[in-house]
């Protein structure tokens, strides 16, 4: 990826990196917890050498990017990581973008898809579609599914907090290794993202993060009408392509649930060999051949609609 940069958008400073050439179709790649946008550091040339524009954000409480207000509430709801991609591009003057993300990235993905489909041409989504829903949150689960989110309960307590932030590299490292068990990362490459979880927002933005899905923490009022519309399940009508590692050990739902979220052109493709939760990492040909296909289907997409315009003229 090319140096670091920074730029206002919205409440953030963001950190991001901009590769590519400046006139390509531009790719959006957004990353999740307990990651960083190092996550595509194998994508990003292989969608240069595609022709494309790419931007890497790091999400707010990650690596270089701060709030311009030091005294905002460090909100971490489902709707305001859309809201700043959306800030972003107005800051960087792009009208829209593909769009891929994993974990968290995967989930703000889906939003943009989902409400704001004239800034997002098509999605590439690891584990399908996660916008999530504070009722359905509040159901409990079997025991073996509450299991796999035991770091959620952990962070209700303020034990958990205490201990997240005294040992956040450590359970980083630990996410990493029960997220995806087939996947043998090196320590040079652990410590590159490492550096990110140094914010010193970060142990905030991922505490109420959790909190807020489990009902424990408030958001912002001005978002309710976002997140009421967020928890009635829309559709995603933007042509999307979503990828599952066969060995991807976070909990994540079969794509059988969610296929009838995708209204639009829609692939699903598994990921074999032992692949895990971070598929842009693990498997980065697969993942930029999905963005690549997924711009694909939108110019076809456009194209159709094109015709029709000019049959009905």
């Amino acid at each position: 990826m090319t140096e670091l940069r920074q730029v206002d958008a919205g409440d953030l400073n963001v950190g991001y990196t901009d590769s590519g050439p400046a006139d390509g179709p531009v790719a959006l790649l957004l990353h999740g917890w307990p990651y960083d946008l190092h996550s595509f550091d194998a994508v990003v040339p292989l969608l240069v050498d595609a022709g494309f524009r790419v931007v890497v954000p790091s999400l707010r409480g990650y690596g270089t990017t701060t709030f311009r207000d030091p005294s905002a509430p460090r909100n971490a709801q489902q709707a305001v990581f859309a809201l700043d991609a959306v800030a972003l591009l107005d800051a960087l003057s792009i009208r829209s973008a593909v769009v891929g993300g994993f974990d968290w990235g995967a989930r703000t993905a889906n939003i943009l898809a989902a409400l704001w489909p004239d800034r997002c041409r098509a999605q590439v989504t690891a584990s399908g579609y996660l916008i999530g829903s504070r009722a359905v949150n509040a159901q409990p689960l079997p025991p073996a599914a509450e299991l796999a989110w035991w770091y959620q309960f952990y962070f209700a307590t303020e034990r958990g907090r205490l201990g997240y932030d005294q040992n956040r590299v450590e359970f980083a490292r630990l996410i990493w290794h029960t997220a995806s068990p087939g996947w043998d990362f090196d320590d040079d490459t652990f410590a590159r993202s490492a550096e990110s979880f140094a914010n010193p927002d970060h142990v905030d933005i991922v505490i109420h993060n959790y909190r807020w899905r489990l009902g424990l923490a408030e958001g912002d009022p001005a978002y309710d009408e976002l997140e009421d519309r967020l928890a009635a399940r829309p559709p995603i009508a933007v042509p999307a392509i979503t990828l599952e590692g066969d060995r991807n050990g976070a909990a994540h739902p079969p794509a059988s649930a969610y296929r009838s979220a995708f209204t639009g052109p829609y692939e699903h493709r598994e990921v074999g060999g032992g692949a895990g939760h971070n598929l842009p990492q693990e498997r980065p040909e697969v993942f930029a051949q999905a963005m690549i296909d997924a711009a694909r289907m939108a110019d076809e997409r456009d194209a159709v609609a094109a015709g029709e315009v000019r049959h009905g003229g």
